[in-house]
């Protein structure tokens, strides 16, 4: 196993590692590790430990080998960003100075056809960013018609949703749909290109898929959670999104949590009482976004969205599912 491929770019690493704003002696965490981008900028501009996490053995091997370079600083870990605060604590960590994350897929899952999520390659109809779960072949092959389209719709936003998933079904009684290169011809069957659109029809149906399969929204919203309860007062969040839905989740996660409670009131004296002093401070009120050059020398990073804050001294809001103490 190789070093990180130096083509293989963090998107948005200057303004991250800037955001961090790491120290010598400090413990943060790279919850999408990946190529190990961010950790290895982290460990260059300050003394301190990382933990990186991955649910990918891929990544988890890279890491690996990154970590010889950085004796006791660098330790990896396989499993979800959402469970950090777990995975962790089992390893005895507490609390932390940072944490970074850069939301959805990576570059190399990409660029591997054996793992279809690229539709630019035929490969097997897999998605999965670990090792466990159903397939997005699984998935297309006995999902109803109407999950298909729902599925569709909510995470990829596209508005034919319906037809693309009334093809699909179509399809497949014919035979079962395995590969990349057969479910992309499906939707360019009933999805025509807009005039003068860059974007491929099987886009949003592939992006859709991904994130349903791998449940990217649950895990950032536990992951966002999860880093709340760990940092300690004055460590900060960096996330890095690339489309609407994710950066959506990110910025009321941190508006909820950055807002003033509101005023008493004698008219709902039971609300002021009830509400939460702010867990976060923003960094700044409008998402970061990559330079021009950034943008030109790699297209990844023209999507990209960072919003980044500053954990307060206040305690950590009840966890999704989980009643305040």
């Amino acid at each position: 196993m190789t070093a990180p491929d130096a083509r293989h770019i963090s998107v948005l690493l200057n303004e991250v590692v800037d955001a961090l704003s790491p120290r010598d002696g400090g413990v943060y965490v790279d919850g999408t590790f990946g190529v190990g981008g961010y950790s290895r900028a982290l460990l260059e501009s300050a003394d301190c430990r990382v933990w990186g996490i991955d649910r990918d053995p891929a990544a988890i091997a890279r890491g690996r080998q990154l970590a010889l370079a950085y004796p006791g600083r660098l330790e990896v870990i396989e499993g979800r960003f959402g469970d950090m605060d777990a995975l962790l604590a089992e390893r005895g960590v507490e609390s932390v100075d940072g944490v970074a994350l850069d939301v959805g897929v990576s570059s190399p899952q990409i660029d591997e056809p054996e793992r279809g999520f690229s539709f630019r390659f035929d490969g097997p109809l897999d998605m999965r960013m670990g090792r466990d779960g159903p397939t997005a072949a699984d998935v297309v092959n006995t999902a109803d018609e109407g999950e298909l389209a729902d599925i569709v719709y909510h995470y990829g936003e596209e508005r034919m949703a319906r037809r693309v998933a009334r093809a699909i079904v179509a399809a497949r009684k014919s035979a079962p749909i395995e590969r990349t290169r057969q479910l992309a011809e499906i939707v360019r069957s009933v999805v025509p290109k807009g005039k003068g659109d860059a974007i491929d029809p099987a886009t949003r149906t592939f992006q859709a898929l991904r994130i349903h399969v791998n449940d990217e929204l649950g895990e950032l919203r536990r992951g966002l959670a999860a880093a709340e309860s760990l940092l300690k007062p004055g460590g900060r969040l960096a996330v890095v999104s690339f489309h609407s839905l994710e950066d959506r989740e990110v910025k009321t996660f941190l508006k909820e949590r950055s807002s003033p409670p509101p005023s008493p009131s004698r008219h709902a004296p039971s609300l002021a009482a009830d509400a939460r002093s702010p867990s976060f401070r923003l960094l700044s009120r409008k998402p970061i976004l990559p330079t021009e050059a950034e943008s030109h020398s790699n297209p990844r990073a023209r999507s990209a969205r960072l919003r980044a804050a500053e954990r307060t001294t206040a305690p950590a809001f009840p966890a999704p599912g989980k009643e305040a103490a």
